[in-house]
């Protein structure tokens, strides 16, 4: 019996996810994640926040589209919205940013000159930008600057450059629509974990990228089972919420290229929505004294774990390195919360080739 396609989510319901987060959190400081958003037919799929960033006058949030099984060239983009007060009366202006297209030809549902954010995600948007404002008391009057990684280069590959759309790719969909990979479920679990530790009183806490990291982290530190959160990708949700429910000790531990992800600033771990950064990893080696050469092997190496291994071989303590720069992201996340923050990373095999804090 063959299983049935799993259906995507468009750019629009991306664009729209990460807007709403964005908003919110000018309005609020925080950003909700997983946000949860209503589409055109009223389902409410939620998205992970990949990445988050908050400024006096603008935020950004980014969240990384999934298509499901459609072969689709957009299939694990980062999709970023940045929003800022607009002048009071001046309701929600949209601009493209990098990665997005302009109309420069007639005959679409846009006016040339126009970003190519077609008519049902600013529709979605605008409503729930509108629902933000009411619930947390902003006038609703802002620019939203939507972005897409690499979106000119993928754009190459669609009708985009024929249809007149120049500099980037289209923000499109009807429906928004998709069944979806619900990551809600593990966030709420990753949360109530946290609830259960603090009810037990725990002083220490492990988020775990997986079994190995796991059985690594209860064995060094003696950490009952109740302490030992199962984080898998969701390194955000456990910080996040960690940073609204503290707990005095937290030791995150993965692998190397999960870590090296959290190290360059991603929150969301999972292979389709974040990768490894050999040019992040490269940079630690110039920076840590390695010569250009080994740092050029680095640039080079075709996974974490390889970079690692020419690393410990030129006798540079790369996993040490990859560990502080992960805790920092962490404590970055964290804030001002009274938590006190480690790293492990280990190696395939259970073995720890990197600690700091």
């Amino acid at each position: 019996m063959s299983t049935p396609l799993r259906h995507g989510w468009t750019t629009g319901a991306c664009a729209t996810a990460a807007t709403t987060a964005a908003y919110t959190a000018l309005l609020t400081g925080d950003f909700p994640d997983p946000v949860e958003i209503v589409l055109p037919k009223g389902q409410r799929p939620a998205f992970a926040l990949a990445r988050e960033e908050l400024t006096g006058g603008a935020a950004m949030a980014a969240v990384v589209k999934d298509a499901g099984d459609d072969p689709d060239v957009t299939h694990g983009a980062l999709i970023s919205s940045t929003v800022r007060h607009g002048a009071p009366g001046s309701g929600v202006a949209f601009v493209a940013g990098p990665g997005v297209g302009t109309v420069t030809k007639p005959g679409l549902p846009l006016d040339v000159g126009e970003p190519a954010i077609n008519p049902v995600p600013r529709r979605m948007m605008r409503e729930h930008l509108a629902e933000v404002a009411a619930r947390y008391g902003g006038t609703g009057d802002v620019t939203v600057e939507i972005s897409v990684e690499h979106g000119e280069e993928l754009a190459r590959k669609t009708w985009n450059p024929r249809l007149g759309i120049l500099g980037g790719l289209s923000i499109l969909g009807t429906t928004g629509i998709v069944v979806p990979y619900s990551c809600s479920a593990w966030i709420d679990s990753i949360r109530r974990g946290i609830d259960v530790a603090r009810a037990a009183g725990r002083r220490h806490v492990a988020g775990c990228t997986g079994s190995t990291s796991e059985k690594v982290a209860a064995e060094l530190y003696g950490l009952p089972e109740d302490a030992l959160l199962d984080m898998g990708d969701f390194a955000g949700a456990v910080l996040k919420y960690l940073r609204r429910h503290p707990v005095p000790r937290l030791t995150v531990a993965g692998g190397i290229g999960k870590l090296s992800k959290l190290a360059d600033g991603h929150l969301d771990l999972h292979s389709g929505r974040s990768q490894v950064n050999p040019g992040m990893l490269a940079g630690i080696v110039r920076s840590a004294g390695g010569d250009e050469a080994l740092a050029g092997r680095v640039l080079a190496a075709n996974t974490a774990l390889h970079a690692l291994r020419l690393c410990q071989e030129a006798g540079l303590p790369l996993g040490d390195l990859v560990a502080e720069r992960a805790r920092l992201t962490a404590v970055g996340v964290l804030r001002e919360a009274p938590v006190a923050v480690d790293v492990v990373v280990i190696d395939r095999a259970g073995a720890i080739v990197g600690r700091a804090g």
